[in-house]
């Protein structure tokens, strides 16, 4: 990985000698940083939301398709026959929930990579935190900045018709019958 934070450096370092005032800058610098592991992370879900989301589609309608079937076995009174549609219902379920949760884990990786760069550079940097004897090092402005900007990016990203097919629900997309 050290050649790749090598060939990256020359380019990022850039963000941070901008005005000259090392706190500015590296506020600066980290900001861009972030904002481009967002944008990395969101092509990232999307490119991954795009090839899944059929089997995803499929998957929620086979979830719901059994889940109904429990409920109409359990109003039947038929309790081998829900107990076994509500098996395969959860197991759907669980199908898609694990599947949504690696579409999520697509978003953070770029984060990875960004901490690896700013270690490279700044392990040793402190901020102190005014009133008290403690310091953030690199990791926590990271963090502060990127929560920050994730919520206002989440707010923005809602306006910008490139990120509306992913935020569609994977239900709306109509897969094909289960058999």
């Amino acid at each position: 990985m050290q050649p790749l934070i090598q060939i990256v450096d020359q380019y990022l370092i850039m963000f941070y000698r901008l005005t000259g005032h090392a706190g500015v800058d590296f506020v600066i610098g980290t900001l861009v940083l972030v904002c481009i592991s967002l944008l990395i992370g969101e092509v990232t879900v999307s490119l991954a939301f795009w090839f899944t989301r059929k089997r995803l589609g499929e998957k929620t309608a086979e979830a719901e398709k059994y889940q109904n079937l429990s409920v109409d076995a359990l109003k039947a009174g038929n309790k081998e026959a829900y107990e076994a549609a509500n098996k395969l219902a959860k197991d759907a379920f669980g199908h898609t929930f694990f599947q949504q949760v690696a579409l999520s884990s697509a978003f953070l990786w770029p984060i990875f990579f960004a901490l690896a760069w700013m270690q490279h550079r700044f392990l040793e940097v402190e901020f102190p935190i005014p009133g008290t004897n403690w310091s953030l090092g690199f990791i926590g402005v990271f963090i502060i900045i990127y929560v920050a900007t994730y919520v206002l990016f989440k707010q923005v990203k809602r306006r910008l018709t490139v990120f509306r097919l992913h935020q569609r629900n994977p239900v709306t997309i109509q897969p094909e019958p289960v058999k």
